[in-house]
């Protein structure tokens, strides 16, 4: 398998639409949690410029054909950070952008966790509980078993590499020398309640990773400069799953919201919401 070539010029393009993207996310997920009174904000901002990163050139999708038999798979297995990941389909033409509003509400498609029964382009219903990684394994093998050449992703939460069944999933990824497998680590260090390292210590998390015969790639995971270069050499090992470890700040992009604990899994206020938009910028094209 070999790296996709992009010069220079393309490399610049795709930052300035990734960026784009990461805001219009951050804009869309921050009003829906708003609307609907419950949510992640948190984690929804921090995983912005990744989803931003990967659906604004890097995976091979059709979203007028969402069950392409060769299309990329992505699996959000931080799925209750699902405003963020809506936010990125529907930006994408998976969703009409207006159901947006739509987050939660009674009978809607747009559940607080993913369910692929209902929305197009989601390919797993995920928590987090440890899920995403050990699916996105089976579904790597599943492609070599019947000659596919899609990729996979799958982004986890980093308090959710505390369950086991990741690391049985990262054996079995690298026994079978999954190369079409990227793992992306949103670490940004805080789970529900408290630090990660103060619940768990998952640290020295890149070489846990190597251990487990992944090559590994630690980057700053809100430039989206570094996600699309990082995503450009995927693989980064011939006969290895990949692994980006991507150092993000909970609630990425809004001042008072960064680095805090109690925004994992809190509404915004009216006066903070329009705070928090005026930071943010305006949403432009």
């Amino acid at each position: 398998m070999q790296h996709a070539s992009q010069s220079p010029a393309d490399r610049e393009v795709a930052v300035a639409a990734a960026a784009r993207l990461a805001r219009r996310i951050r804009r869309h997920s921050l009003q829906m949690v708003h609307s609907a009174g419950l949510g992640h904000p948190g984690g929804d901002m921090s995983s912005a410029d990744i989803l931003a990163a990967l659906y604004s050139g890097v995976l091979r999708i059709n979203p007028a054909d969402p069950a392409a038999p060769g299309r990329d798979r992505f699996i959000m297995s931080k799925g209750h950070c699902s405003a963020a990941l809506y936010s990125a389909l529907a930006e994408a033409g998976y969703v009409p952008v207006e159901r947006l509003s739509e987050y939660m509400k009674p009978l809607s498609m747009l559940n607080g966790h993913p369910d692929r029964n209902k929305v197009p382009g989601v390919e797993a219903n995920t928590g987090p509980l440890g899920h995403g990684l050990p699916i996105a394994v089976g579904v790597a093998k599943a492609a070599r078993i019947s000659g596919g050449d899609w990729r996979t992703f799958v982004l986890t939460g980093d308090g959710e590499l505390q369950e086991g069944s990741n690391w049985e999933a990262a054996m079995a990824a690298s026994h079978f020398q999954l190369d079409n497998l990227t793992l992306i680590v949103d670490r940004n260090r805080l789970q529900q309640g408290d630090r990660t390292e103060s619940t768990i210590t998952l640290e020295p998390l890149a070489e846990r990773w190597r251990a487990f015969g992944w090559a590994v790639r630690e980057i700053d995971g809100n430039d989206p400069a570094a996600l699309v270069s990082a995503f450009s050499q995927i693989p980064f090992e011939t006969g290895k799953p990949s692994c980006v470890i991507a150092n993000t700040r909970k609630g990425c992009g809004v001042s008072f919201m960064e680095d805090r604990a109690e925004w994992h899994h809190r509404v915004p206020t009216a006066v903070e919401l329009a705070a928090a938009l005026i930071e943010l910028g305006e949403d432009s094209e």
